[in-house]
């Protein structure tokens, strides 16, 4: 079976899971109650992340787990605004959207096998992506954990950068 074979299962099977839920929620009682409202709607886009996982790694394409990080990790932030009524946090929360593509590098090149990979580029992402979050949150009315100290953040963040760049191998 080839990749465009499994790939088309695995939607399939995905199509025929969705569904089914949405038949059983419309259907069983006792499922009303966790069917979509205002205050799950974020869920869908949670569910298509994870969807998306499913299809990466059932066809063996672990390259698909970066945007299903993506997906998933916005949904996830939209979940928690709508639930906190928190909308003005976009102000500083899309600096996450770097983190999400890190755990998605992490895992894809962590599951071919590219552990080094994974660890450097991954981990680089969710580390400039943390400081960023606590750097315009910290100015933006989010968690300000860094307090007056943040532009020491900032340029410890360019040294580091700057001596990367100098002193990596060519």
């Amino acid at each position: 079976m080839n990749r465009m074979d499994r790939s088309r299962i695995a939607f399939a099977l995905v199509l025929i899971l969705v569904g089914a839920w949405f038949l059983a929620v419309q259907y069983v009682p006792a499922l009303q109650a966790f069917g979509i409202n205002e205050l799950t709607w974020p869920l869908i886009i949670v569910a298509i992340g994870i969807a998306l996982a499913v299809i990466g790694i059932v066809t063996w394409v672990p390259e698909m787990l970066v945007p299903a990080c993506i997906v998933g990790g916005i949904g996830g932030l939209l979940y928690w605004q709508n639930t906190t009524h928190n909308w003005q946090s976009w102000a500083y929360a899309w600096t996450l959207i770097p983190g999400f593509i890190g755990v998605g590098v992490f895992f894809s090149s962590g599951l071919r096998g590219k552990v080094r990979e994974a660890l450097t580029a991954g981990g680089w992402l969710i580390v400039i992506s943390a400081i960023l979050f606590l750097i315009f949150g910290s100015f933006l009315g989010g968690p300000n954990l860094l307090g007056v100290y943040w532009p020491i953040l900032l340029i410890a963040l360019g040294v580091v950068t700057l001596l990367q760049g100098l002193f990596r191998p060519r």
